[in-house]
């Protein structure tokens, strides 16, 4: 016991002190903010909201990201990162507040398209700012680190509404009261959020690099490689992954009690399976270990597709979700280390921009899909871009090297 609390203070202590209460800071957003999406894709169809429209509203928080995520990127290399994100994080509150107030169609998806701006911020600064201010050493930790705490502030966030049913009995609070006490709760949580970040960054002393062309830097090709390689990913991810709670709804009449605590469950499984892709990587290599987990993950999500009941779908899903996301801080790390400092922001907004386009698109296109009573296309059509992902992203990248 005594041995592996040793092992944790030294994995924590291993990653500066103003990165790992950043990650804090902000895995209470990921809290908030997961409790949003499964409000969005489980409990609004549950009152009657189709499911073109849930589309609708994700396809809306993407795009609007991927509008500002690259100016934003450009902003944060040239400029700074710290002040950036700060002003940033005031976007998640109004957001809330619009949830809860309206139900007007028009409303959340300009609310939906608030979440995207604020998105957009965050991509373009968080990564660049991890990277900063840690070494190839100890990089990939501190990007473990990230998805951990984000993990698991997700998985509390997407367990709330199981806790709704009890909390109304107790006390005698109507069910749809509580799911809007909840919006109105984080959004007053989300104020916070700017002063924690300012208190933690005022220290951090930024060099700002002299501007650089970002369209004919150096780095520029490899960075639209691995984006394009990525953004295939995200068209297969599109048709189904943001509407797997939808899909349970439709499919085997789950509500968002139920469905909210398995994509807990997966947002656990997800960080404990991040902890071990440092070593995995260690011993065979990044690209070698991001095609490994995804590899297997690909079978779970293609067996999704033709389970016929809620017990087998959820344990299928959770263990697709853990190995396919074994390698996200792994191509975070790798990203940051194959391209330029100066670039890192830039370069962690386009692959953003570049993997969210055709997410949201698609993901509009799987609601429809999924309101015509089609459950098997939209995992068949998202394993075949895996497929043609995975196997490009090994073949390009296999010889190509992370540097400070």
């Amino acid at each position: 016991m005594q041995g592996t609390s040793a092992i944790c203070s030294n994995f924590l202590r291993s990653v500066p002190r103003s990165v790992l209460l950043m990650i804090i800071a902000l895995s209470v957003n990921s809290l908030a903010l997961s409790y949003l999406f499964i409000y969005i894709s489980a409990y609004l169809p549950e009152i009657g909201v189709p499911a073109p429209t849930v589309g609708l509203l994700l396809g809306v928080e993407g795009l609007a990201m991927a509008i500002m995520a690259i100016p934003f990127g450009m902003l944060s290399d040239r400029k700074g990162r710290k002040l950036l994100l700060i002003l940033g994080s005031l976007g998640p509150a109004p957001m809330f507040f619009a949830f809860a107030l309206s139900s007007d169609i028009a409303v959340m998806v300009a609310a939906a398209a608030l979440g995207g701006i604020f998105e957009g911020v965050y991509l373009a600064t968080v990564n660049a700012l991890i990277a900063d201010q840690t070494t190839l050493k100890n990089r990939d930790i501190a990007f473990t680190l990230s998805f951990i705490f984000g993990g698991a502030g997700g998985a509390l966030g997407t367990a709330l509404p199981f806790f709704i049913p009890g909390w109304s009995q107790l006390l005698g609070i109507e069910s749809a009261a509580l799911h809007t006490d909840l919006l109105y709760l984080f959004g007053f949580l989300s104020l916070l959020i700017p002063a924690a970040l300012y208190a933690i960054l005022r220290g951090l002393q930024e060099t700002i690099r002299p501007a650089v062309a970002s369209w004919r830097s150096k780095g520029i090709r490899v960075l639209l490689k691995f984006s394009g390689i990525n953004s295939i990913i995200g068209l297969g991810a599109g048709f189904i992954i943001p509407l797997i709670p939808t899909w349970l709804f439709l499919k085997f009449v789950v509500p968002d009690t139920y469905s909210g605590p398995i994509l807990a469950l997966a947002s656990t499984t997800i960080g404990l399976g991040a902890a071990f892709s440092p070593r995995l990587a260690s011993k065979i290599g990044s690209v070698r270990a991001v095609v490994l987990t995804q590899g297997l993950s690909l079978a779970f999500m293609l067996t999704l597709a033709f389970v016929g009941d809620f017990l087998t779908a959820s344990i299928v899903y959770v263990i697709r979700t853990g190995l396919m996301n074994m390698s996200s801080p792994l191509l975070d790390s790798y990203l940051m280390g194959i391209v330029p400092p100066e670039q890192r922001g830039f370069a962690s907004s386009l692959n953003s921009v570049i993997w969210r386009i055709p997410n949201s698109v698609t993901t509009i296109i799987g609601g429809v899909i999924l309101a015509s009573g089609n459950f098997e296309l939209p995992f068949l059509l998202a394993g075949a871009f895996y497929i043609v992902a995975i196997s490009l992203f090994y073949r390009a990248f296999k010889n190509v090297k992370p540097v400070e």
